[in-house]
């Protein structure tokens, strides 16, 4: 059965099992070179512990498998005697290849780049170009286009295989030639990568050096693991997890993905429990603080959360800038007033129907409203202070607005109650 399976689907697999059924399976797969491609198709933290269980032999004949873009993308993971053992092995021209690809950082176009592209020169016929095509075993996956270059390989056009294919044979290159839609920077971000793929609907895209010489090319499916690997790790670190973690890991790796932020979440609630503690006298007098208090602290921490949700989706997408932060500050502002005025107002009557006190309703409409206009200011100042410097704004978000919603809100909350009720 697994050896039907496609690569992925065994990754899949993996994933999805305890550490010792995980290593029982991945031992019945005996093709190195299917070990390779399940390799990079399996998680971070899924290939940790696969590659802990192979020796030395096992993961250099799996390492030499693979296309050098693929080696450089688990080359971290290798341990380094396997990397010096598949150096020596390699090919010059493919020996360059990989310390090209293992020289960028993973969110640059180069860490998606595979060398793959095919050229040909303007000076030739589409003929010619066929039959330089029907050379191959195989064409590259996703080739959509071949890339004109001229004798130094400056990207100068690009050739599409539909163009290739309905136009006379006996036409140059240089007269069907289009301009490539977009020429992508190898060490600028893969997120502008990703932009330019979702905006003009690309297959691939090729990528240039400093000087506008062709290095290599991206792929649409590099650009949507990209994007899926980007929304997860935005998932995770506004959860406050440190990394991606196998859910079958040991007690103590995941302890140790999780503690930081839960520190920070444990200082914090003690930080509001002093709050609370600081009212003790006027929660004991009117017992109705201590049942409306969560509503008002709870409605902070949502409606924040709303507004970094939305903040940190625009700095991802490359809609905000630094300079914005006022306009949003004045904007969210706005929006929070208008929700304290009617969701406060709601809370407010429910307070004075349930307690049959008039003043109280007007405390948690003045609690909520303060709150809520707390909550929007923080909502923007949080991920544009991280942004700022230079810090992923998504990182522990969630938490950090939590705790200045919670204590500004039984501070507002029951400050008010203090001063207008006892």
């Amino acid at each position: 059965k697994l050896d039907r399976l496609h690569p992925a689907d065994i990754a899949y697999i993996l994933e999805a099992l305890p550490l010792d059924e995980r290593i029982y399976v991945w031992d019945l797969i005996k093709s190195a070179e299917r070990d390779g491609e399940i390799l990079v198709e399996v998680s971070d933290a899924v290939r940790e512990s696969l590659i802990s269980s192979m020796d030395t032999d096992e993961l250099v004949a799996v390492a030499e498998t693979l296309e050098a873009d693929e080696l450089a993308a688990i080359a971290e993971d290798l341990p380094q005697e396997v990397m010096d053992d598949v150096f020596r092995s390699m090919p010059v021209d493919e020996r360059e290849q990989l310390r090209a690809a293992m020289s960028f950082e993973e969110d640059m176009v180069g860490a998606l780049m595979d060398f793959e592209d095919i050229q040909v020169r303007p000076d030739v016929t589409l003929e010619v170009v066929l039959r330089y095509l029907r050379r191959f075993d195989e064409l590259p996956s996703q080739t959509d286009q071949v890339f004109v270059v001229d004798r130094d390989e400056m990207l100068l056009g690009a050739l599409p295989i539909a163009t290739l294919i309905v136009n006379d044979p006996e036409t140059m290159v240089a007269d069907v030639m289009r301009p490539p839609t977009v020429k992508l920077q190898q060490h600028e971000k893969a997120d502008a990568a990703a932009s330019a793929f979702e905006r003009y609907d690309l297959v691939s895209a090729p990528v240039v050096d400093t000087n506008g010489r062709l290095v290599g090319r991206v792929t649409v499916d590099e650009v949507l693991d990209f994007v899926r690997q980007r929304g997860e790790e935005g998932v995770l670190a506004q959860a406050g997890l440190r990394e991606e973690e196998d859910v079958f890991a040991s007690v103590w790796k995941s302890f140790q993905n999780r503690w930081t932020w839960l520190a920070v979440n444990l200082m914090t609630a003690f930080f509001a429990s002093r709050v609370i503690g600081a009212f003790e006298g006027s929660i004991a007098k009117l017992v109705a603080l201590a049942a409306l208090m969560p509503i008002v602290a709870g409605i902070g921490g949502n409606s924040g959360n709303q507004t970094i949700t939305m903040i940190v989706r625009a700095v991802a997408l490359g809609q905000v800038a630094r300079e914005h932060a006022n306009k949003l500050i004045r904007k969210e502002l706005q929006v929070a007033l208008l929700n304290g005025v009617i969701w406060g107002g709601v809370m407010g009557v429910v307070a004075m129907l349930l307690y049959k006190d008039v003043m109280l309703g007007v405390v948690m409409i003045m609690a909520m409203t303060l709150n809520l206009l707390l909550a929007a200011l923080m909502g923007v100042l949080i991920p544009m202070t991280m942004m700022r410097t230079g810090r992923d704004p998504a990182v522990g978000s969630s938490v950090l607005i939590t705790a200045v919603t919670d204590s500004g809100g039984f501070f507002i909350f029951l400050g008010l109650a203090t001063i207008f009720l006892l």
